[in-house]
């Protein structure tokens, strides 16, 4: 099967140029200003900018164990709608994926039903070192930790643990950073003041600025000292920034940082307006954070923007705040957020490309996904930067069915997405083949 995409804008490796990408099969088989017309497919990119497929590297897609919320179908089907080719799947699902046969089955299942790219953390413990270390580097992503209990309890707060984790495994260590006692004296606070139903609006000082940096210095430190790959994901506050270096490429640093769309797009004012809907963890900050989160990713200090996708139903986040579970879905929307950051002159469209597709692809070393070269998969996205829509429950598809984004207009959008030269997503229709492969990661020699 060849397709051409003709006369088309392509965003890749901090420019953008005019020309012509030609996908056989699964792979991008030549990038030229002009490529004589001999497909079976052409498509007319006049007008249009062409991206690689994003790399989402923390999604939440609830299966097993809890798929009234989401599934790995429904929400790579999703995912496709946005632009999103590729996603990181973290492990605390129902069971948690905390043993080689839990991660294999999620492996299993994935292969029949998604339709983006597919990798799967494996969860670590206070007592599956064993398991861990078991893990192969070439077709798992890395190894993720809970250093505060979010979804799912899955808490590891043994130093000795940690140390022996970080001292021992030479794969990438993802982590979720909250300190756990500060977490839980600030509840206790709160809860003796307001019982079970304390206001949303304090979310941001339970789940603090200090809970967060307390955590995640201290798994710096510990990388620092054991010499171990850290990756922490979704950071929120300014403080935290300082942890993190931008003086050396991408690819020479052990230790990088992560930002979801949502810490870029909302702060601790807007849940007067959208109350438990925004409830994540760590939690949405202050305007200063998110204005500090900003200027930490145009200077190189974060590496990564993801969506941590978690969706959970619209009853669930009905309930009062000790009962309202954090997290909200994503992926269909993330890119055209930050297309949206783009057209108000905030991020180039080369920064989104490098935060979004390339450095995800760099950090995991991901093995020929991520840039629109010749001779890699054909992982790709056709946007028009010139069309506006309005998000609302006719075109969400995610299973739970409403998104924290409802009623906003985005003036882009996602017109095509292709999974290993297969085309998904075209216009709004969803090519119900399921066409996502495993990832594979390149490891040392």
């Amino acid at each position: 099967m060849k397709t051409l995409i003709k006369n088309v804008k392509i965003v890749n490796e901090g420019q953008i140029s005019e020309g012509d990408v030609l996908i056989e099969n699964d792979l991008i088989s030549k990038i030229s200003v002009s490529i004589p017309e001999e497909a079976d497919r052409v498509i007319d990119g006049s007008g249009k900018y062409l991206l690689p497929g994003v790399i989402d590297d923390q999604v939440h897609f609830r299966e097993p164990g809890l798929t009234h919320k989401g599934d790995i179908e429904t929400e790579s089907r999703a995912a496709v709608a946005g632009g999103i080719t590729s996603f990181i799947d973290q492990p605390n699902t129902v069971p948690n994926a905390v043993t080689q046969e839990l991660l294999a089955d999620k492996y299993e299942t994935a292969s029949r039903k998604a339709y983006a790219n597919y990798g799967f953390m494996m969860g670590g413990t206070n007592n599956n070192l064993e398991e861990v270390l078991k893990t192969n580097p070439r077709n798992v992503p890395g190894i993720k930790l809970f250093l505060g209990s979010s979804t799912g309890n899955m808490l590891v707060d043994n130093p000795e643990t940690l140390e022996n984790i970080f001292s021992h495994t030479k794969m990438l260590i993802a982590v979720h950073c909250e300190d756990e006692a500060t977490i839980k004296a600030n509840t206790q606070k709160y809860m003796d003041e307001y019982g079970e139903d304390i206001p949303v609006k304090f979310h941001h000082l339970i789940r603090s600025e200090e809970a967060c940096y307390k955590s995640s210095s201290k798994a710096v430190e510990l990388a620092e000292k054991t010499g171990a790959r850290l990756h922490v994901f979704h950071l929120s506050t300014a403080k935290e920034m300082e942890l993190f270096r931008n003086d050396i490429p991408l690819k020479d640093k052990k230790i990088t940082a992560e930002v979801c769309v949502h810490h870029l797009t909302f702060t601790n004012e807007d849940y007067e307006t959208k109350g438990g809907l925004i409830k994540w963890n760590p939690a949405v900050k202050t305007q200063e954070d998110k204005d500090g989160l900003w200027e930490a990713l145009l200077d190189d200090r974060i590496d990564v923007i993801a969506t941590d996708h978690a969706p959970h139903t619209w009853e669930e986040k009905q309930n009062v705040y000790t009962k309202c579970p954090s997290g909200a879905p994503l992926v269909q929307h993330a890119l055209v957020v930050m297309l949206e950051n783009y057209k108000n002159g905030k991020i180039s469209l080369e920064k989104i490309v490098e935060k979004m597709c390339h450095n995800p692809a760099i950090l995991f070393r991901i093995e020929k996904r991520g840039f629109v070269r010749e001779g890699y998969k054909a992982d790709l996205v056709l946007t028009d930067l010139d069309a506006s829509w309005t998000v609302n429950k006719e075109n969400i598809l995610y299973k739970c069915g409403w998104s924290p984004l409802e009623g906003t207009e985005f003036h882009s959008k996602v017109t095509h997405t292709f999974v290993n030269g297969n085309l998904v997503y075209d216009n709004g229709k969803i090519n119900e083949q399921k066409s996502g492969e495993r990832l594979l990661f390149e490891t040392e020699a």
